[in-house]
């Protein structure tokens, strides 16, 4: 029997439960968006926020429950019919056509017609205009290939804000974005609410929870635990629910890194990218790389690892110079790199995580020309017994959480000991319990006398993690602080271009 529709308006879920054969992924939720506010939704990788969100925006039926929208019943049968009804889901992974220009991308499938032939003209000013709203100035008639992911991200939000959505969900909008890209989403979304728009905000950031939302909502295994109708909730309540236990969140200091310098960068440069770049990177040493979107930072760490070449500088390694060019001459050199990008550059969704722990050794195992299963198995339970990784290896790595994807494609370049082991942005959208893990292989490796380099847009990330800190700033280096001096106004005046005192190139420390 189906429960009374409820009397206000707003976005209403009762007793909201998915089952995906024997295995219930979500029970019994029960929730309620009004307009004009904005719900955070936290939880664990794993919690079930990625199944609600599907649910909400037509990707995935409820086994049980019903939802209203508006006063009125709300079954919809595909993301267009959600679109339809007023709900947009923007997703935290880039979905856009890199052929195509930013317009095509905008308008992809609904294309405005005129006298019987695409508008291209309404088009492009239709496009310049909501991109504009959100502060991004972009040619809509440019390509989407080459784009900072921070301006891929800002075109995804833009697509879903010009069919004017009733509901928006925002699924870690701004987990590969740095602060001032950050703040711009911010402004819209407060746009969005004050005109009377419903918005459901995920993040695992919880700073941005606690800023942006009016309310906040926490699942864990399925199961809503935690209802905080009104702000601010101090952040370890929130923590808390979380992980279901008193959970203490601290950066603990690296182990002293040794005197050897295990890489030595000078005058490193790129055209059109980058210059500048020297320092010296001890074993042992943990270097953070910080600055804001755009600073360049992963095209410094690419050319290191071999995916860019670079056109000035020189790179050794042991004091023996590299002659870099494609990654396969960084990994036999011992110099070996995670990308941010874990879905698209890192992991084959469709292969199991020990067929991608593998792949890159498989050289190394085959027998006959051949790599035996049993080999790629072994080497998988081996590696996720070393990082602690959760869910059968044999399944397709697609179908795992995002903090077990990470230690998967971490395991992957951790199969041998690497000199030097780059890790850009490792804890992009993974909860907190995985990041305290990544933290501490971070930690372990380098106490065993491997170099790492860290990528990260958190700066309470990199500060928490590294002896030494490189600021850049739109392509250049504007200094090298030692843990005690990386207090997070001083990198944040180096990341925004000010260099200060002895802010300068420190090739050693």
């Amino acid at each position: 029997m189906l429960d009374a529709a409820p009397a206000t308006s707003g976005l209403v879920c009762r007793n909201l439960s998915k089952s995906f054969g024997p295995v219930k992924v979500l029970r019994n939720i029960n929730l309620e968006l009004r307009p004009g506010s904005v719900l955070g939704l936290i939880g664990e990788n794993g919690a079930g926020k990625s199944t609600f969100n599907n649910i909400i925006a037509g990707v995935l039926s409820p086994t049980e429950g019903q939802i209203w929208l508006d006063g009125a019943p709300y079954q919809p049968h595909s993301p267009s019919d959600a679109l339809d009804r007023g709900v947009a889901l923007i997703h935290q992974e880039i979905r856009l056509l890199p052929g195509l220009s930013v317009a095509e991308n905008l308008f992809l499938g609904r294309q405005p017609v005129r006298a019987g032939r695409i508008d291209r003209a309404a088009m492009i000013e239709e496009s310049a205009a909501v991109l504009a709203a959100l502060g991004v100035r972009l040619d809509p008639r440019r390509p989407v290939r080459g784009l900072s992911m921070a301006t891929q991200q800002s075109i995804e939000i833009a697509k879903a804000l010009l069919r004017r959505p009733r509901y928006v969900i925002f699924d870690e909008p701004t987990a590969s974005l740095g602060e001032s890209d950050a703040a711009l989403i911010f402004e819209q979304i407060d746009r969005l609410r004050a005109r009377g728009t419903g918005i459901i905000y995920v993040s695992h950031r919880l700073d941005e929870i606690g800023h942006l939302a009016d309310g906040i909502v926490c699942l864990r295994d399925g199961q809503k635990v935690a209802d905080w109708p009104t702000v601010p909730v101090p952040k370890q309540e929130l923590i808390n629910a979380m992980v279901g236990r008193a959970f203490v969140f601290q950066h603990e200091a690296p182990a002293p890194h040794r005197a050897k310098v295990a890489l030595s960068v000078r005058d490193l440069g790129r055209a059109g990218a980058f210059r500048g770049i020297g320092f010296d990177l001890h074993e042992g040493e943990i270097l953070g790389l910080a600055g804001l979107v755009g600073a360049r930072r992963t095209d410094v760490v690419r050319a290191l690892a071999g995916a860019d070449r670079a056109d000035t500088g020189e790179v050794r390694l042991d004091g023996i110079p590299l002659a870099l060019g494609t990654p396969r001459a960084a990994i036999d050199a011992g110099i070996v790199m995670v990308p941010e990008d874990r879905k698209g550059l890192g992991l084959n969704l469709d292969r199991s995580a020990s067929a991608n722990i593998t792949l890159p050794w498989e050289a190394g195992l085959a027998r006959g020309g051949l790599v035996r299963p049993h080999d790629v198995e072994r080497m998988g339970r081996a590696q996720r017994s070393r990082f602690d990784i959760r869910g059968r290896m044999e399944l397709a790595v697609g179908a795992m959480s995002g903090g077990n994807q990470q230690k998967v494609l971490l395991a992957k370049w951790l199969v041998r000991d690497p000199r030097v082991f780059i890790v850009d942005e490792p804890t992009r959208g993974v909860d907190v319990g995985a990041k305290m893990a990544i933290y501490q292989i971070i930690r372990d490796l380098a106490a065993s006398g491997i170099a790492v380099i860290v990528v990260s847009s958190e700066l309470e990330e990199v500060l928490g993690l590294s002896h030494r800190v490189l600021v850049m700033s739109e392509g250049r280096q504007t200094g090298i602080l030692t843990r005690n001096e990386a207090t997070p106004t001083r990198v944040m005046a180096l990341a925004v271009g000010e260099p200060t005192r002895r802010d300068i190139l420190q090739p050693t420390g």
